[in-house]
């Protein structure tokens, strides 16, 4: 019979349950989830920082260098792990975040939201109906979460708006308050370009901190999880201890930069200007 095919039994056990968002449960343990931004098109580098021990990785489609088939390469090779696969899309249209979860992102971050109106509609596209207005159509997203994937999507795939412009910190409250929304993430570049000041990620500046807390704040007073972008270990930690819940550090193109650099600095500081063994040339 069909159903005594080992293939057959192993695949209907491990689509019995939902896979778990790890990153919700992360979340309601009260704990941080550390995630690193992917810029460089390639399943190969996504494998190897899936690898690495994040929590969760973020697939940059708005800034990074790939397109959605690039990405949907991406996220099979994150699937060779238990690190969960978030997707930062290009822009607050409904097309690319349903075509993204299809291919099983299990969170999308969307740039840009500066309104309660704005939040609802990202929130629209990631909820199948009655809760929003999602297409059916989740290719890859069963074969990766579960045949009850339909079933369980609108509790398990996050909806994580960015605050980044003036009109964004504004509305904080509600946006934070927009039923569905499940955290708020700083973009601190563009937030600081927005307020007038220098653009940089680890901030100091009394301005932007104040800036930070106001989104911090109002994340808490409605229940949701806050967090933002950094650029090194110790900074990421201070945020952690503030209370930021999803803490980026860096992207695959920044520690392979960075490694490269040192290694190439670590050899030429201590290496002789001649081999001893130089060959004619």
């Amino acid at each position: 019979m069909l159903e005594s095919n080992p293939s057959v039994i192993s695949r209907q056990k491990r689509l019995q349950i939902m896979r778990e968002n790890r990153i919700r449960t992360l979340w309601q343990n009260g704990e941080a989830a550390l995630t690193a931004w992917l810029t460089i098109p390639s399943a190969f580098s996504a494998e190897l920082m899936a690898h690495a021990g994040f929590d969760c990785l973020t697939i940059d489609v708005q800034h990074g260098l790939m397109d959605y088939a690039g990405a949907v390469a991406m996220l099979q090779a994150i699937a060779t792990t238990d690190c969960t696969p978030l997707v930062r899309v290009p822009w607050n249209e409904p097309g690319i975040i349903m075509k993204l979860l299809d291919a099983g992102a299990y969170g999308i971050i969307c740039p840009m939201l500066s309104s309660a109106e704005d939040a609802a509609q990202f929130v629209s596209a990631c909820r199948y109906p009655p809760q929003g207005m999602r297409s059916y159509g989740p290719k890859r997203a069963m074969l990766y979460a579960g045949d009850d994937y339909p079933e369980k999507a609108n509790a398990t795939i996050l909806a994580i708006g960015m605050i980044e412009t003036a009109e964004g910190l504004n509305a904080v409250d509600e946006i934070a308050a927009t039923p569905g929304i499940d955290a708020l993430y700083i973009g601190p570049a563009d937030l600081s370009l927005a307020l007038g000041r220098t653009q940089r990620t680890d901030q100091t500046d009394p301005v932007m901190v104040e800036a930070l807390d106001r989104i911090l704040a109002a994340a808490r007073r409605h229940g949701k999880v806050a967090g933002l972008h950094t650029n090194s270990a110790a900074y990421a930690l201070q945020m952690i201890e503030k209370g930021f819940q999803l803490v980026t550090v860096q992207t695959d193109a920044a520690f392979l930069e960075a490694a490269a650099r040192q290694v190439v600095a670590d050899v030429r500081k201590t290496a002789p200007v001649r081999s001893s063994k130089a060959g004619p040339y």
